[in-house]
């Protein structure tokens, strides 16, 4: 069966902190055909972890990548890897995804008040502005 995972079930698999649905979740994910990772989801996990569980960004990148690459999901890699490198500069995973799919959605310039975003994305050669 070909699945969307919802955030709630990727973060009871990950950290476990509730046995029984861990080990629900788990099992939900090892018995899919297919696992689709959503960009809405990518976001509300990366900051649930974060936020929620105060996990290190180095350990979610690493997290999130891990999960990624397992051989039944299906994502926007490029948008994955867009808010990874956001992560690892030590911005806000959601500012790469955001600015990447409006890029790929035609846009021409991320313009956002995020001063230390819009210096992440310049400094990574990408078209970004402060408001004004």
């Amino acid at each position: 069966m070909k699945i969307t995972a919802d955030t709630n079930v990727l973060v009871r698999a990950i950290v476990g902190d509730d046995a029984a649905q861990a080990r629900v979740a788990q099992a939900e994910l090892a018995r899919a055909e297919t696992i689709v990772l959503t960009l809405p989801t990518l976001c509300e996990l990366v900051w649930v972890l974060a936020q929620g569980y105060k996990i290190a960004p180095v350990r979610i990148a690493q997290t999130v990548e891990r999960l990624a690459d397992s051989a039944n999901v299906v994502l926007n890699r490029p948008a994955l890897d867009a808010g990874l490198s956001m992560l690892r500069a030590g911005g806000d995973f959601a500012d790469g995804v955001i600015a990447y799919e409006g890029h790929w959605l035609g846009a021409e310039v991320f313009v956002s008040f995020d001063r230390k975003a819009v210096k992440l994305l310049q400094a990574q050669s990408r078209s970004a502005r402060l408001p004004g």
